[in-house]
């Protein structure tokens, strides 16, 4: 098949727009530097098969992310589409000068909900980080650009273990007052279920913070992304980060299988009658072409079926 039944259920969102964070959070953990070239022709493929946010790269530090050193070089070098929004990751005030510099008109920040995390990715506590993160929402809102938010082991830390809903709730709300538009709660480490992220979107409703606010990212390790997904839609969630073909992983827990597949949700949601405006068949092809790049197969299971159908 190429592709499912449509069959609705009731309580689900009517679109869903899809935060495709393959060519930066997805390539970033390949140890192969991927040539400058396959990365723009990615985020062109990408807009072609209709994606509308498609986070092209990162203003890290190369000595952190050398995957990622070309970020000037790329967005020069891609033609951004009418209508395509290409947000970069920045990570403080030094990335946000070269961000306004080549006229990025989107960014995210990256903050933590625990204080190992916080110190082992930012150097510094969860209190640290948000002082740094202050003067790079503060300028970036003067100078006319969205700002997202991630905040990452909202669901588990593999050091600290569960993590209290209510402290995932004060972090993320932190980061919202800054001036952040969109909060992304990520499950670094995809130990999530869907209990838990209805719980969890019930504490920000709590406190004040609608799903308007808020998107889901999650981790298939333990193979509840999907599942995650739909409790989250269910609970309002109109905005759900994943990666083409699934790339991407998570270096804190063994077996991790990676990202999201962009195009195992873009099956489910159609099978639901939920809107994209993604081409699965588009998608599909760009994925199995970058797998080709990166000399491997897809981890997507609607990549690795598709496929097998053309052979």
């Amino acid at each position: 098949m190429r592709a499912p039944l449509n069959v609705p259920m009731e309580g689900l969102p009517e679109r869903v727009t899809i935060y495709e964070v393959g060519p930066r959070d997805g390539l970033q953990n390949e140890s192969a530097v991927v040539p400058v070239e396959v990365k723009a022709e990615f985020l062109t493929r990408l807009a072609r098969a209709g994606l509308t946010t498609i986070e092209a790269t990162s203003f890290v530090h190369p000595k952190w992310v050398p995957q990622l050193a070309d970020a000037e070089e790329l967005l020069a070098r891609v033609e951004r589409a009418p209508g395509v929004r290409y947000p970069v990751l920045v990570p403080n005030e030094r990335g946000l000068d070269r961000a306004l510099a080549l006229g990025v008109t989107d960014i995210a920040i990256f903050g933590s909900a625990t204080e190992t995390f916080a110190r082992r990715n930012l150097n510094r506590s969860v209190d640290g980080s948000i002082e740094m993160f202050a003067p790079v929402v503060a300028r970036a809102r003067e100078s006319g650009l969205a700002v997202r938010a991630y905040l990452s082991m909202c669901f588990g830390d593999p050091w600290e273990g569960p993590v209290p809903i209510e402290q995932v709730v004060r972090n993320g709300a932190r980061l919202l007052d800054l001036g952040c538009e969109q909060l992304s709660l990520g499950d670094t480490i995809g130990v999530g279920t869907p209990g838990h992220v209805a719980e969890l979107l019930a504490a920000f409703g709590r406190a004040g913070v609608g799903p308007d606010r808020l998107a889901v990212h999650f981790h298939d390790t333990y193979g509840q992304a999907l599942a995650n997904t739909l409790a989250a839609l269910r609970a309002g969630i109109t905005v759900v980060d994943a990666s083409a073909g699934g790339i991407g992983g998570c270096p804190y827990a063994k077996s991790a299988t990676g990202n999201l597949a962009t195009e195992d949700l873009v099956w489910m949601l159609s099978g639901l009658g939920v809107e994209t405006g993604v081409d699965l068949e588009s998608l599909v092809a760009t994925s199995a072409w970058l797998a080709g790049e990166l000399g491997r197969p897809s981890p997507s299971r609607v990549v690795q079926a598709m496929s097998k159908q053309e052979e």
